[in-house]
């Protein structure tokens, strides 16, 4: 079947893990450079990069580049006259979004190639700081900014949260948890099994995946048991059960259309073919009313579905966004995959790396290997930001989409979704939704956090302060109990 000269293709790809001693260690713009160079090796034409017209970067929290596009094009060589720069906003969506939205722009004619990337180098960073010394990266004047950006800021809180101090991942993760864990009606013991067993099948992947920053092959009894090189830090996760940014990873796309991929010589082996995708974002998490489901992810599947005509059956390999569980148990579940098959090919974020905004990068360019070895074959990326806040799903194949790359939003779907109202101080009764209890970095207990919803259907957040009750909420059901909340935030399990 000819192919559609405007079809996006993805031709190269690349991964790198920098493991040296801080002071010998490359800056993030370093790293992605180096991980162009060789997507460009990968594809087997190194010269595309002579014809590249676009240079975008995925938002980094290691370092404030204004426009790190303009000194990774500088360092392959590119006309900063001729080639686009692009910086993208913030979330683990982000790179999903990118993709679509360079595939879009190549179907429209309006660029022939384009080098995507990013770039942490968090495990330096955070060498460079406990030494008490500056990082000595490079700094852009004032007044340089990208040609272009990239989607929407992030915004991941509600005032209620920011009020209780409800504003980090590992906080927030584990409420989800609990509440998954109430609605499948696992008992505290029987749940701690389940996610070691998750985990582990993540862990083996990882273990045989050569770009995985973490090797080390851990029993689902390592993974979910506290020791003290595998501290609790939100119960129900011990350290192994959360996302590992300790890294210094980088990632790297090639995409351009079919005919400059023909006219460049590129083997058509090399070819991988975005075929759809699809987007949306949800409410903060205070609006949700209910914490053991996502409308956002059922709403962009389904949207990725009608669009391709395929369901979760049809496709052959997955890859999860892998933060923490229960952002796999909710994708699977809202996605209708089987949480027993193979979730992701790289291994999940804890043990193939967790660079921030970046990790879907590299589960593309896994994911891009795993289909040209796997002909006609469909595979699903999952690109999450924020709580389960924005989502974007990217469909690829070796084989190019019957009608060409496609992409659709979810959002009118996920509008049309009950939201709950929010109580920011509450005063009186409420029932227990979901609950974890945080640890300092010595695994001890220093707080709870209850999402409670309140007699008339709003949302109200309570903390625990008592270490009895910290205690009490690890060992025995707290989901579905009465508390008395608070106006000043605290909160009384009865």
């Amino acid at each position: 079947m000819p192919i559609d000269a405007r079809t996006p293709v993805i031709v190269g790809v690349a991964q790198l893990s920098q493991h040296e001693d801080a002071h010998d260690a490359r800056e993030p713009v370093d790293l992605m450079a180096d991980a162009g160079r060789a997507a460009a090796l990968d594809c087997g034409k190194p010269a595309i990069l002579d014809a590249l017209d676009s240079v975008r970067v995925v938002n980094l929290l290691s370092w404030h580049y204004r426009d790190p596009a303009a000194l990774v094009a500088a360092q392959l060589g590119a006309a900063r006259d001729h080639v686009e720069t692009v910086y993208t906003e913030g979330g683990g969506q982000i790179v999903g979004t990118l993709l679509a939205r360079t595939a879009d722009d190549i179907a429209a004619g309006a660029l022939d190639v384009a080098l995507l990337t990013g770039a942490e180098a968090w495990r330096t960073r955070t060498a460079y700081r406990r030494a008490g010394e500056p990082l000595p990266w490079t700094e852009q004047p004032e007044g340089v900014a990208p040609d272009r950006m990239v989607g929407a800021p992030l915004d991941m809180w509600h005032p209620a949260e920011v009020a209780r101090g409800i504003t980090t991942p590992v906080q927030v993760y584990p409420l989800f948890e609990s509440a998954l864990r109430a609605a499948a009606g696992r008992g505290l013991a029987e749940h701690s099994r389940f996610l070691g067993e998750l985990w582990a099948r993540f862990n083996a992947v990882a273990v045989r995946n050569p770009d995985a920053w973490d090797h080390t092959a851990y029993t689902a009894e390592q993974i979910a048991t506290p020791s003290r090189a595998n501290r609790m830090v939100g119960f129900p996760y011990t350290k192994l059960l959360c996302s590992n940014e300790q890294v210094d990873q980088a990632a790297a796309l090639l995409m351009c259309s079919a005919e400059r991929a023909d006219a460049l010589g590129i083997a058509r082996d090399r070819w991988v073919f975005p075929r759809a995708a699809s987007e949306a974002r949800a409410p903060n998490v205070s609006e949700r009313p209910d914490l053991a489901t996502s409308p956002l992810v059922r709403a962009v599947g389904d949207a990725l579905w009608k669009l391709t005509g395929v369901g979760p059956d049809d496709v052959a390999h997955v890859d999860l966004y892998s933060c923490f569980p229960s952002a796999v148990e909710l994708q699977a579940a809202e996605l209708g995959v089987d949480l027993g098959r193979d979730l992701t090919v790289t291994g999940g974020m804890r043990f193939a790396g967790g660079p921030w905004n970046n990790y879907p990068m590299h589960a593309v360019a896994t994911m891009t290997n795993v289909l040209r070895g796997d002909a006609g074959a469909l595979g699903l990326v999952c690109a999450n930001g924020g709580y389960v806040t924005k989502l974007a799903l990217c469909l690829l194949s070796s084989d190019p989409a019957p009608d060409g790359f496609r992409s659709v939003s979810a959002q009118d779907a996920v509008e049309a979704a009950p939201r709950c109202g929010v109580e920011g101080e509450p005063d009186g009764v409420a029932t227990v939704q979901a609950s974890t209890v945080m640890h300092d970095r010595g695994g001890e207990p220093t707080d709870g956090i209850l999402a409670c919803m309140l007699p008339d259907g709003r949302r109200a957040w309570g903390t625990v302060k008592d270490p009895a009750a910290l205690g009490a909420m690890e060992r025995e059901e707290t989901v579905g109990r009465t508390a008395t909340l608070r106006p000043d935030g605290t909160a009384t399990i009865e």
